[in-house]
Order: structure tokens, then C-alpha cells, then sequence
């Protein structure tokens, strides 16, 4: 298969618009479109056609028992796909168009391959002007997992979907993902009740202004042997560089005292205050700047570049931070423990 692209659609112009208007299409037929969100790129495909969401799969590699969360332009349309609740509008209200995504009985015309067997489906709508054009020029909602081969670290770059996509989808749209990681995802449990199922952009703090907010254990642990997946990224090992990964539990002073006794190649993501003291110490470590300490939300948003760009380098291994598990950070935590496959050292 030939890839199109059109790294950054300029939605102002002809050319753009005519772009966005052939994206819609290749969606409408039943193909696959890569485009930008405000969290990381999507692998975008019809969501009322079972063989554009089995296309997806194949794509990426993706396992079949894991869902696929629906697109949509604006969260009125969600009732025409879910039987949506009071408490999903009052959480639309705030955070939609955004980084939210809610698990809500699917109605029958949401094929069984999107919603992997399940009686519910996921639903977002993205505030990227790029994927919110492309979906209404598509006419349809847009069934879309991270645009990754399935298990890697999820791309936010142009660079790096085609890395990863390229000859396998009709179409790729460029431009900036601004958060860096992948969609909160809640599901409702009551009229003021609801599950995290994934953390990211949106709080649970946030989320507690609406309802009472119930931590999933999937959420700081892997799954239990046997145990369904309710939502995209609950697998056990995700995200994850080829290069094995280890987490360091420990403060500033004691990752580095612990790093200096490290022989052989290996990557180091500091943040940003540390990268100085690394880099002193010549080739090795490989240094990669995760960000400032106190600042997680521009860990979320390197964290899967960093990731991406320290697996090239050609070490044994990769070294990072454990994060805390409150705000912000749990996000963090979430997605890089299951990037480590859930290696913590103890750093002294």
C-alpha cells in the first residue's frame, strides 16, 4: 500500500480543505487515515464498518479482545451510538471537546469488532481542529487506537507515525499533539459514580468535581491472570521501547548515586535540573531530557518521544524515574510502569 501525506494540513486553505475532504472519503470506503489529536496520533477507520475496524487491527498489530474508542465531532452526537446518561452530559459539558473518553452501553449499530465482543463502547471527542475536521468531513464517527504498532510507545510526532505506519494505511495527517499521552478514560457506574479505567490529560481531582471516583486496580497494576480488558491500554505490558526499561524508586541523589555504579551502555531520562550532571559524565550514560521535575505535564508530553528517540541509540538499557501517583503524574506513572513491564529498583 502507497502512503499519502499531508504533514501539516492547513484547514484555511484549498488545498488543505480538499485534503481533509479526501481523508473523509478514504474513511467513508472503508480505509484508514492516521491523524493528529490533542493527546497522540490516531489509526482512524470507519466505526460503523466491522471490516474498517478489523483493518485497524491488522494495522497495528493489535490484539482483537481490545477495544476501540469511538470519534466524534461534537458529544450531542454520542446518543445517536450510546445510551448516554445524565452524568455523561454533565462531564461533556466540562471536558468535551478533550482529552476525555467515556465507556457507555453501545447501541447495535456499533459493530462487535469495534467494542472487541464488549456490551459498551468508548467514546471521545477530540479538540484537535485536524481530527475534528477530518471526522466531519467523514460523515461518520471514526473508530481510532493510538497510531503505533500495537504494544510501542504511542507517536506524537509525524516523524514518528511514519516510522511505524508507513505502506500500511491509505493516509497520514500531520500536525502537534499538545498533551502527549493518551486519553482519560472513565466509566460510569451511577448517576454520580464513575471508574478511571486510564489516566491521563484530565484528573482524578478534576473528575471528583463531578462524581465519586473510583481508582480501577488496572490503573497502578497489571491485570489479573484471566481478567478482561475493559478499555484500550489496560494490557499488562504497553508503550514500551524494544530497549528493556527499569524505573528507579528514589530521590534526585539517590537515582545518581545509583546510576554511577551502572556499567556497559545504557539511557538515562532525567529531567530537565539533572541532564547537566549526566551529560558531565561523557558518552555513557545517554542522556534524554524528560522535563522539569515539578512539572508533569511536560513529562506527559516528552515521555513518549523521549522514549522513542532513547530506543534508537542502540543501549542495553533504559533508566527513568518512578513518578509519583497523584495528578498529573499518575498518568505518568500508569503509562511507564507498563512501558517497564513493571521493573522498579530500589535506588540508594
Amino acid at each position: 500500500m502507497k502512503t499519502e501525506y499531508i504533514e501539516y494540513p492547513d484547514l484555511s486553505s484549498d488545498k488543505g480543505k480538499q485534503g481533509i475532504a479526501r481523508a473523509g472519503e478514504i474513511i467513508r470506503r472503508g480505509g484508514l487515515v492516521v491523524f493528529p489529536t490533542e493527546t497522540v496520533f490516531g489509526l482512524g477507520g470507519n466505526a460503523l464498518d466491522s471490516d474498517a475496524a478489523a483493518k485497524i487491527y491488522a494495522a497495528k498489530g493489535r490484539p482483537s479482545d481490545n477495544p476501540l474508542i469511538i470519534h466524534i465531532a461534537y458529544p450531542e452526537e454520542a446518543g445517536k451510538y450510546t445510551e448516554k446518561s445524565e452524568l455523561f452530559d454533565r462531564l461533556a459539558k466540562r471536558f468535551m471537546p478533550g482529552p476525555l473518553t467515556v465507556v457507555l452501553p453501545a447501541k447495535p449499530i456499533i459493530p462487535k469488532t469495534v467494542t472487541a465482543g464488549l456490551p459498551t463502547v468508548a467514546v471521545r471527542c477530540p479538540s484537535h481542529p485536524v481530527a475534528h475536521a477530518l471526522i466531519e468531513a467523514a460523515g461518520v464517527p471514526i473508530a481510532a487506537p493510538s497510531a503505533n504498532l500495537s504494544g510501542s510507545p504511542s507517536p506524537t510526532t509525524f516523524a514518528h507515525v511514519k516510522e511505524d505506519l508507513d505502506g500500511r494505511v491509505d493516509m497520514i495527517l500531520g500536525g502537534e499533539c499538545a498533551i502527549g499521552v493518551e486519553s482519560t478514560i472513565v466509566r460510569l457506574d451511577g448517576p454520580d459514580s464513575l471508574t478511571l479505567l486510564r489516566p491521563g490529560g484530565i484528573t482524578p481531582e478534576q473528575l471528583g468535581e463531578f462524581a465519586r471516583v473510583t481508582l480501577s486496580a488496572a490503573v497502578l497494576d497489571k491485570l489479573k491472570e484471566g481478567e478482561r480488558v475493559q478499555s484500550p491500554g489496560m494490557k499488562y505490558k504497553h508503550y514500551a521501547p524494544k530497549t528493556p526499561l527499569f524505573l528507579l524508586r528514589g530521590d534526585s541523589e539517590a537515582r545518581k548515586r545509583y546510576l554511577l555504579r551502572q556499567s556497559g551502555s545504557f539511557a538515562v531520562l532525567a529531567y530537565t535540573e539533572e541532564t547537566e550532571f549526566f551529560r558531565s559524565l561523557g558518552s555513557s550514560p545517554v542522556v534524554f531530557d524528560l522535563g522539569a521535575g515539578d512539572d508533569p505535564g511536560e513529562q506527559l508530553h516528552r515521555l513518549f518521544y523521549v522514549l522513542r528517540e532513547a530506543d534508537k541509540v542502540g543501549c542495553e538499557r533504559i533508566y527513568a524515574p518512578l513518578p509519583a501517583t497523584d495528578g498529573l503524574s499518575l498518568a505518568l506513572y500508569n503509562r511507564m510502569i507498563r512501558a517497564a513491564a513493571y521493573q522498579i529498583v530500589q535506588a540508594d
